[in-house]
């Protein structure tokens, strides 16, 4: 069964950071690209970031251009989205979502994508 599972969420004061973990079952990120999204209620999910699958891609929003880095871990089969800085406006709920036979791009676009994690909350406030 192909699964993705996010973990990490939190709560957390502005400015503090969070490692996010998107780790997959039933198939290999080897060659997978990966996006991470975020969609709070009522509104669109928008990407935030995203790797493709062979780890020398990557793409994020301008709203976290310099605070958030995704890596990917093959050997664990974990994607990660590691949020420094982190602002009330980053509150949202998390997801990654995965793309497999994308090696070499990923995309900006959740209807691109073909497996979805269950989502991990995150929470920026003093």
């Amino acid at each position: 069964q192909l699964q993705l599972v996010e973990s990490g969420g939190g709560l957390v004061q502005p400015g503090g950071s969070l490692r996010l973990s998107c780790a997959a079952s039933g198939f290999t990120l080897d060659g997978t690209a990966i996006g991470w999204f975020r969609q709070a209620p009522g509104q669109e999910r928008e990407e935030v970031s995203c790797i493709s699958g062979s780890g020398a891609s990557t793409h994020y929003a301008s709203s976290v251009k310099g605070r958030f880095t995704i890596s990917k871990d093959n050997a664990k089969n974990t994607v990660y989205l590691q949020m420094n800085s982190l602002k009330p406006e980053d509150t949202d709920v998390y997801y990654c979502a995965a793309l497999p036979r994308s090696v070499h791009v990923c995309f900006e676009f959740s209807t691109d994508y073909e497996y979805w994690g269950q989502g991990t909350q995150v929470t920026v406030s003093s």
